[in-house]
């Protein structure tokens, strides 16, 4: 009887000690969903033909190579933006002019990663345009999502520190 207690208590304590450490992950995931950067191969109901598979699988390989260069930039000018606020004395207009550069650059891959799917949307019969939205809010698909790079950034030691913004900045716990 006093083994079976020591096991049960064990088995306690690792729960106990296992669940906060699994709910710090987060709840939404990594985004890869059917959809994501345009990969509608894997949703269900939309029963592409060969030929659009091929076309779609080309049209999002031609969208990835064009949005990689601004996503280059956009996480150089992230690494620039966080060297700014930990210099001894942060410059106010440097940093601001640094998030108006990576806005920017967000404005752009958000601008092309919409053309590419209303392109890919053109492609679909009236019946695949259907069940892509009848496949949750926003089509999951056509929506903003929450694939790579959504959100606000926020993680282990990065929340809103000092004049953060959007996962940037020394948070609560430090500079990670």
């Amino acid at each position: 009887m006093k083994k079976l207690i020591s096991i049960a208590v064990i088995l306690l304590l690792v729960a106990v000690i296992a669940a906060p450490a699994d709910a710090f992950r987060g709840g939404r995931g990594n985004g890869n969903g059917p959809c994501c950067n345009g990969d509608f191969a894997n949703v269900p109901g939309l029963n592409l033909t060969a030929e659009q598979k091929t076309k779609i699988a080309d049209m999002r390989s031609a969208h990835l190579k064009d949005v990689k260069p601004l996503q280059d930039q956009m996480f150089s000018k992230k690494g620039d933006l966080r060297l700014l606020w930990q210099e001894k004395n942060p410059d106010q207009a440097k940093i601001t002019a640094k998030q108006k550069e990576i806005r920017a650059l967000r404005d752009q891959i958000q601008d092309k990663s919409t053309n590419h799917r209303w392109a890919i949307y053109k492609e679909l019969t009236p019946e695949q345009q259907e069940a892509l939205r009848a496949y949750g809010p926003a089509g999951r698909c056509m929506g903003g999502g929450f694939g790579p790079g959504a959100g606000d950034g926020r993680g282990p030691g990065q929340g809103r520190g000092p004049g953060a913004g959007p996962g940037s900045g020394p948070g609560p716990r430090g500079n990670y």
